[in-house]
Parts: C-alpha cells; sequence; structure tokens
C-alpha cells in the first residue's frame, strides 16, 4: 500500500484526488487547515496542516511516519486565485498569490525531501495549470504563481536525477470546483478597465464551471503515480493538451494576440 500525502485535500481537486487514490488501494492523507475530509473511505486519513507554515507540515509528515514508517508520494495541489488588474492590485494580494501557490510548495516538497532521500524513493507531483505555458490577462499573478511553480517542479527533477526521488507537473485547464466562488476579485468600478473586466471575468467563469470533472486530474495524478517514470508534464483532456502544444509552437506575438482576442 503506497503512502501519499495531498495538500488542499479538502476539496475540489484535492478531495476527488483523495478518493481516485484511497479506492485504488492508497492510504491517502488529506491535508488541509482544518483537518477534514468531504471524502469519506478507509483509506483517507484527514491531516491538519496550513502550506504556509512549515511547522505544521513538519508536524504532519512525522504524524505520517510515526504511523506508517515511510511516505511514498506528495501532492503539491493547495491553491488560490485572485483576479483583477496588475496596475490596481496590491503587493499584499500579489504576495498573498505566491505564499500559498508557489512557497506553500515549495516548503511541502521541503518537509518531505529528507524522508524521500533516506528512503532512497520517492514521487512529487505538483498541480499546476495550463496558465502556467499561456498567460491570461488580468490573472496574470495566477499564471505567474504557476509558472514558477512548474519552473520549480522541473528544476527540481533535474537536481534529484540518480536518487530515486521523481517530479511531475499536472497542467489542469479549467475544472468544475468551487476555486471560481473563492477566487478574491479585485476589480472596483471606476477604472479604465470596467468594460473588458466584465466580459473577461464572465467568460473565465463560464469556462470554468462548464470545465472537466475534478476527477479527470485525479486520474491523471493516478496514472503518473502508478508509472514506473513519470512524466515531466501532464496537461490532461485533449483539447487542453492542444493548447499546450500551440502555447509552444506559436510565435509569441500570435499567441497573445489570440489570447487577447478571446478574453478581452
Amino acid at each position: 500500500m503506497e503512502i501519499v500525502l495531498i495538500t488542499g485535500g479538502s476539496s475540489g481537486i484535492g478531495a476527488a484526488t483523495a478518493k481516485i487514490l484511497a479506492r485504488a488501494g492508497m492510504k491517502v492523507y488529506a491535508g488541509s487547515r482544518r483537518g477534514t475530509a468531504t471524502e469519506t473511505h478507509p483509506g483517507i486519513v484527514p491531516i491538519k496542516l496550513d502550506v504556509n507554515d512549515a511547522e505544521t507540515l513538519r508536524a504532519a509528515v512525522d504524524q505520517i511516519l510515526e504511523a506508517d514508517g515511510r511516505l511514498d508520494a506528495v501532492i503539491c495541489n493547495a491553491g488560490n486565485g485572485i483576479y483583477g488588474p496588475v496596475e490596481y492590485t496590491t503587493e499584499e494580494d500579489a504576495r498573498a498569490q505566491f505564499e500559498t501557490c508557489y512557497f506553500g510548495a515549495l516548503k511541502t516538497i521541503q518537509a518531505c525531501l529528507p524522508v524521500f532521500r533516506k528512503q532512497g524513493h520517492g514521487r512529487i507531483i505538483t498541480v499546476t495549470s495550463v496558465m502556467a505555458v499561456l498567460q491570461l490577462p488580468f490573472q496574470v499573478f495566477y499564471s505567474s504563481a504557476k509558472a514558477a511553480m512548474l519552473s520549480l517542479t522541473e528544476g527540481l527533477r533535474m537536481e534529484l536525477k540518480g536518487t530515486g526521488i521523481q517530479c511531475c507537473s499536472i497542467l489542469p485547464g479549467d475544472v468544475a470546483t468551487g476555486f471560481t466562488s473563492a477566487r478574491k476579485i479585485n476589480a472596483a468600478e471606476g477604472t479604465p478597465y470596467d468594460t473588458r473586466l466584465k466580459k473577461n471575468l464572465s467568460k473565465i467563469e463560464q469556462d470554468e464551471l462548464g470545465g472537466m470533472k475534478p476527477e479527470v486530474i485525479a486520474k491523471a495524478i493516478l496514472k503518473q503515480l502508478k508509472r514506473k517514470k513519470m512524466a515531466v508534464r501532464v496537461i490532461p483532456r485533449i483539447d487542453y493538451k492542444a493548447v499546450g502544444l500551440l502555447a509552444r509552437i506559436l510565435p509569441e506575438s500570435w499567441k497573445l494576440s489570440l489570447i487577447n482576442a478571446l478574453y478581452s
């Protein structure tokens, strides 16, 4: 039985992943600030942690080791979102975006790496976003944080070569979860962006609410955990794979013009 820790495990992609991994025979520690889990299964163990607090992460890892003697994989899934123009976003909000998405993943990985190194094996999966490679207007800080998270994962993969520790990034597209309603919106009326913001936010929310189920991402994560060698990047669903491919091959000016036409 594999022992897995997932952050942001109480809702959305995290809860769906905990359920699917548990059904596949894994023991999943579903981490959240409340220490509760919405999904019930004998293989799911709620555990209290805060990715912004390294002490709680170390305590959670110690708790897992005390109970099971090892940790086979960690899934860095905890995240948040802010929306609005760069011009009207406070430094405090921008830092909060990076604290959870980027530094939260970093702290989680750093809490697990000594265990993985001692064992001689371990798997690190980060849940980033297609927006890590395809930036959208008015979600600049989310895109930036996810891009940094992707770079962290891929750089770490090279650093850990030969240790038995593997790294993989999952890049979801639009997923229908509570993330949409939880997003912090910095879009006060009376700015030069008013008209574009309303159209843009309506388009984004429509896409997200009509997006894929979180189970699609959960199954992609399970597939990687079952592979002998994990992929570097995984973009679930063929339409988003095509988007990721276009982001790589189109000239930057064409790519930005196309995104601007669709979202602005």
